[in-house]
């Protein structure tokens, strides 16, 4: 039940009203009543009504006196005004306290229980809002968690992600992120494991970290966005202890690689100078904290620079071409045959450049190139290391040389099926296969055509209409040549049916029905 406090300083009116209501009847109870806005004020609190039915006119503090006050020290309490004034300034007033219920004197009882009914009606339909705003809410808190993760993670793998998206997100997550400067930490657990261990050593960086803004997993790895600390000697005790923690409690060892700071939007190139230090646990070992410090780049100390030099071979990897993929791997080798680095340095480098290819490596066959990389470790010359890394990437690039020329011949296939349907109609032609198939290129149709069939687009279209029209006139018998040509999409052009015929078949149409075959 409701509770209702009446307030109006006509006795008669107050007790008249008291009696006459059926209270019950509206789902409410009559818990208290006052003379004035003053006596109402020191009886709220006590009373704890959720409706109040006040006069506007009375002497102290008037209704709207009242309502103001109330208001303010109990939001949660309604009113419905009684008043003998028409005039539409106190129902102004009112409204600006919420007040939706406003009634004449002299009115009924019928009319306050209306009042009541339609007041808690109301009330029971901000109740169902909020409760289902909470739940939304709090449905939200669960999965945000999540969405942050998967936000990371696009952002480090998508290249079309830019400041845009960091504006839009940091403001969905309540974060600091496009101006703040930045560490990514990179922690790889050394033994088999399960998701169940890195959502464990999550945990465990989030208790122990300062400063942990963003985190998801990545090719079995943690992936943690630190915001940059002051101290960075803390910040690398800190991460130790985080490895020692996980240690502890699972039995498994753990490798992990701080990058240098940064703004979010850098991140990733943040990411890839982290696989870099983590690439270099082969040569310093597994279960250590591996910061620029302990890495000795090729590009800082020899004059090779091996991220460019990665990306133009990764390229021609994924161009599919072999030869010039091959070509390019033996300049990388011959220039470092020349410059006679330091073993370390020179393996170190290897380890880079083929870390990249691991990068553009089918997602089948990732698990098999990363194993694949600890060969490296017990290779102790330039000629054996040129060798793993010349068959690797002929391997990958014959892989993409292969999707290529499937996805061209699934294209051509397409192309063929359209002629197919449409051969009979005149205006058929490059262009418009081209737009059936969702707007593509049509120069690059009519190349890969011409490579997959070694035939024009136009020749074979009309190779098509002549053996269908030879088809048609062994059937057929009799048929008129203009008739021939409009069927088999020569748009009734006799004249120009019968020239392309013939130069497909040495034969006029009538000499053909007279003696093909």
């Amino acid at each position: 039940m409701y509770k209702v406090m009446l307030v109006d300083d006509e006795r008669v009116i107050l007790e008249g009203i008291s009696q006459v209501v059926d209270w019950a009847a509206a789902g409410t109870e009559l818990v208290d009543t006052a003379r004035n806005g003053v006596e109402a004020l020191g009886k709220i609190e006590s009373a704890k009504p959720d409706i109040i039915i006040t006069d506007i006119s009375m002497p102290g503090l008037d209704g709207l006196g009242l309502i103001e006050k109330a208001s303010e020290a109990y939001p949660a309490v309604r009113f419905i005004m009684l008043s003998g004034y028409k005039e539409f300034e106190y129902a102004r007033k009112a409204m600006q306290y919420g007040v939706k219920h406003y009634l004449l004197k002299p009115c009924n009882e019928n009319q306050i229980h209306d009042a009541l009914i339609e007041l808690l009606q109301e009330r029971q339909d901000a109740q169902v809002r909020e409760h289902a705003a909470g739940e939304i809410k709090q449905r939200l808190q669960r999965v945000l968690p999540h969405v942050k993760e998967q936000f990371l993670l696009e952002f480090m793998t998508n290249r079309t992600y830019g400041p845009m998206d960091l504006e839009y997100y940091q403001e969905l997550f309540n974060l600091e992120l496009q101006q703040k400067s930045v560490r990514l930490l990179l922690l790889r657990i050394v033994e088999e494991h399960d998701y169940s261990h890195l959502f464990a050593i999550k945990n465990i960086a989030a208790d122990l970290l300062p400063g942990v803004l963003l985190s998801t997993t990545i090719e079995g790895k943690l992936l943690i966005v630190l915001a940059d600390a002051a101290d960075l000697d803390e910040l690398q005790e800190r991460i130790e202890a985080v490895r020692q923690a996980f240690i502890r409690l699972y039995k498994l060892e753990v490798t992990a690689a701080l990058s240098e700071a940064d703004h979010m939007i850098q991140s990733r190139r943040l990411y890839r100078e982290a696989l870099q230090y983590l690439n270099h646990r082969f040569f310093i070992g597994e279960g250590k904290l591996i910061t620029k410090n302990d890495v000795v780049l090729a590009g800082e100390c020899s004059g090779v620079h091996v991220e460019q030099d990665a990306e133009q071979l990764c390229q021609l990897i994924k161009s599919g071409n072999t030869e010039e993929a091959a070509a390019e791997v033996e300049r990388l080798f011959e220039q470092l045959k020349e410059q006679k680095l330091d073993t370390e340095v020179t393996r170190a480098y290897v380890v880079q450049l083929y870390s990249a290819m691991i990068q553009v490596c089918p997602p089948e066959e990732a698990t098999d190139f990363t194993q694949r990389m600890a060969e490296l470790t017990h290779m102790d010359t330039l000629p054996a290391l040129k060798t793993f890394v010349a068959d690797s990437a002929a391997k990958l690039t014959a892989g993409y040389y292969k999707n290529y020329i499937s996805r061209q011949s699934s294209a051509v296939e397409k192309m063929m099926d359209i002629v197919d349907r449409h051969y009979g109609e005149a205006d058929l032609s490059l262009s418009g296969v081209a737009h059936q198939m969702l707007y593509m290129n049509p120069d690059y149709l009519g190349k890969i055509f011409k490579k997959v069939t070694g035939e024009n687009f136009s020749n074979y279209v009309n190779r098509l209409r002549i053996e269908r029209a030879c088809e048609h006139i062994r059937r057929g018998g009799d048929v008129k040549v203009f008739e021939l040509a409009e069927l088999f999409g020569f748009g009734g052009n006799s004249q120009y049916f019968s020239q392309v015929f013939k130069k497909w078949t040495g034969m006029t149409p009538t000499e053909f029905r007279k003696f093909g075959i």
